[in-house]
């Protein structure tokens, strides 16, 4: 019975190395390429004011890339702040929401969400519906009792991805919130679909957090609009009109990181090069069959997600028996393979693994073949 210290000794041969052993859902790999453009950049843009030329391009750029990424039609706006998705749920609280949400939590942010709903009191309390942890999830459905719609693409703490679809019956009055923050990039989506598709830069875009960006509806807008004449108290930081009124001029109402802003401008356009939102899927996608794959044929591994059709594209869970997947993850990271540590929270013997279209399926290959290498040397162990 091998224990932690004889697996955590294990070396890996050059040819079981990745060309790049990030596989983190978050901060995620940032392209070399990318930081070399930067590099190249930065005497004439890191540095300088958020309001000028310099920056603004390329505020452009990455919201031009956007709508492009998207296909968004007519009146679809791309809105940016700083802050992350966290800040836009406190956002959303106070601009979108009129008095009453829906809630689909299929786990821990999209039930993050859901409490910041319940604790706003200025909102009735939210309906929730909940889908345990890996479990197929349960969409919203019609309810003339509320205002706003909110549900996740992808559940970054389980590896479980839902469709964004309007739930039948809603009322053209009803918006609909779409957290895309790991699915953004990497799964396929309509825009017609949803009303906000918001998301931060550290998944699919391969850049750094502290931004939320967020693709809005007319019908969002004019909600934002519509709130804030409400006369209801909103701080200026999360106020969404102000959102609306800086990101019409290329910026954002407070400070940036400017950093953030070239790399996500970087990466959509590296994106738009791949074919568009739908190159990005495929490639995800054949990350994706390569992982589940994998996880199909060992005796030590299992999908968490049963449902074949929930099974994340972008963010891969794989349950691990009879072997200790902190081990596995420790020793993977000796080796320089990194961030493969399951949610915390979850509590699970398992390992989580990014596939977003910055990561090489051939990478995901040969991550797949150190694992079983690492297992193959250690024995049996108990977690």
């Amino acid at each position: 019975m091998s224990d932690a210290s004889t697996i955590a000794a294990i070396t890996l041969p050059p040819e079981l190395r990745p060309r790049d052993g990030r596989f983190g859902s978050g901060p995620s790999k940032v392209r070399p390429e990318a930081v070399a453009a930067l590099a190249g950049a930065s005497r004439s843009y890191l540095g300088t004011s958020h309001r000028q030329a310099g920056v603004r391009d390329v505020v452009r750029r990455m919201r031009d890339g956007l709508r492009e990424l998207f296909a968004l039609p007519d009146g679809y706006e791309v809105l940016l702040a700083n802050g992350g998705t966290t800040s836009f749920w406190d956002a959303a609280s106070f601009g979108l929401i009129e008095r009453r949400a829906q809630h689909a939590t299929i786990g821990e942010f999209s039930s993050k969400f859901a409490a910041v709903t319940a604790a706003a009191p200025h909102l009735e309390a939210p309906e929730v519906v909940a889908s345990a942890p890996g479990a197929t999830p349960v969409p919203c459905y019609a309810d003339s009792n509320v205002d706003t719609y909110c549900f996740p693409h992808n559940e970054t703490s389980t590896g479980v991805m839902m469709p964004v679809t309007r739930p039948s019956g809603a009322t053209d009055g009803q918006i609909v919130l779409v957290d895309a923050t790991s699915g953004a990039g990497g799964l396929r989506v309509h825009p017609r679909e949803f009303d906000v598709y918001y998301f931060a830069p550290q998944k699919c875009f391969a850049g750094d957090g502290g931004l939320w960006l967020a693709l809005c509806s007319p019908a969002a807008i004019e909600r934002i609009a519509r709130v804030k004449a409400s006369g209801r108290w909103i701080p200026a930081s999360l106020d969404l009109s102000i959102a609306v009124e800086q990101s019409r001029l290329q910026q954002t109402y407070n400070t940036p990181a400017l950093a953030t802003l070239f790399l996500m401008a970087e990466q959509v356009e590296w994106m738009l090069s791949l074919g568009g939102l739908e190159g990005c899927a495929r490639r995800c996608d054949e990350s994706a069959a390569t992982i589940y794959g994998w996880a199909a044929t060992r005796r030590f591994a299992t999908p968490f997600v049963a449902d074949e059709l929930a099974r994340s594209h972008v963010t891969a869970t794989i349950d691990f028996e009879a072997v200790d997947a902190d081990s596995v993850a420790a020793t993977l990271r000796a080796n320089g393979i990194v961030d493969v540590e399951p949610y915390r929270k979850l509590g699970r013997n398992q390992l989580r693994i990014a596939l977003f279209p910055a990561i090489d399926t051939s990478d995901i290959e040969i991550l797949t073949r150190a694992i079983d290498y690492i297992v193959e040397r250690a024995g049996p162990q108990h977690p």
